[in-house]
């Protein structure tokens, strides 16, 4: 494929999706990411995108929101490790709140193995992966149906939340930066993602390493509120990545990569295996180290059935 085709096609994928990792951007392409790279900067160069924290995205500073179609083909491999780790956080017979969003909806899947578990949710996607799970009760909110995404949002869905009281809330958004959290495209879905955080002792945000360093419109969470972040994996050059996460870990946040043992092509080693906390080391002089990297030289395991003993986060108090 000749170059311009290449970028037209990867012009045409932004375009679509608003947001596209540089892996996808490859496999699609059928390059390498370092010729993707390239791509993306000429095109960076006629304004025509913007370089994103390992990925491109539509110019103009805020991304806008893709629909659940698109968000459902992108970083898939990168969702599905962050959806087997964060499912190792999840004890027996806990009550949870998982939001609405397609790397929820693979923690989902996974948490119908989780016997006497409660699962509240604004998300009809989250609760037909559990419409099965016999083990596992299902409580939805009310609400106004948002077709974009099939989540229940509006003032019936946050009344519904009202009093109620979770030892965790799994959370995903469209963007998350060190300096103010968590954020949406939408600001309906933001509002009810507020009210699922206020009903958790512990909040748990998945993201994928495309969106680490992207601001969004509406802030959901801000950093202080956010327990842990559970991510992927990002490419070892992208020190932008490595730099938010670090920013995030000085915070107080608790970091989780998944696949961060080294398996190959973006697969994920079971959770038990890979529970690893950051903070992250400080880096030599002129360098970002990589989180992996980072985590051998921490050497740090969690051993499985800690998490029921956590204290809730005292910056709460």
């Amino acid at each position: 494929m000749f170059a311009a085709e290449r970028r037209q096609l990867i012009l045409e994928m932004v375009r679509a999706n608003g947001a596209v990792s540089l892996r996808e951007l490859a496999r699609v392409v059928q390059t390498s990411e370092v010729t993707v790279r390239r791509d993306v900067r000429a095109l960076e160069a006629e304004g025509l995108l913007d370089r994103r924290h390992g990925g491109a995205v539509l110019p103009g500073g805020f991304t806008r929101e893709s629909g659940f179609p698109q968000k459902s083909h992108l970083a898939t491999a990168e969702k599905t490790a962050i959806a087997d780790l964060a499912a190792g956080f999840v004890e027996e017979g806990e009550a949870i709140v998982v939001g609405a969003g397609t790397t929820t909806q693979e923690l989902a899947r996974r948490l119908a193995r989780v016997p006497g578990l409660t699962v509240v949710t604004n998300s009809l996607l989250v609760a037909q992966a559990l419409a099965h799970a016999n083990r596992v009760e299902v409580v939805m909110t009310g609400g106004t149906l948002r077709g974009s995404n099939y989540a229940l949002v509006g003032s019936g869905a946050e009344q519904s939340l009202q009093g109620l009281r979770v030892s965790r809330a799994f959370i995903s958004g469209s963007g998350l930066t060190a300096e103010r959290g968590l954020s949406t495209s939408n600001m309906l879905s933001a509002s009810v993602d507020r009210a699922l955080v206020q009903a958790a002792a512990e909040v748990v945000v998945l993201a994928d390493h495309t969106k680490l360093g992207t601001d969004t419109m509406f802030q959901t969470v801000p950093t202080d509120l956010i327990t842990r972040l559970v991510t992927d994996e990002p490419p070892a050059h992208d020190d932008r990545a490595a730099t938010e996460l670090q920013a995030l870990a000085d915070q107080g946040v608790q970091i989780a990569v998944a696949g961060a043992s080294g398996s190959p092509g973006g697969e994920a080693v079971p959770a038990r295996q890979q529970r690893r906390e950051v903070p992250l080391p400080a880096p030599r002089r002129g360098q970002v180290p990589g989180v992996a990297s980072a985590l051998r030289a921490n050497g740090a395991l969690e051993a499985p059935g800690t998490e029921r003993a956590r204290v809730a986060d005292l910056r709460r108090r």
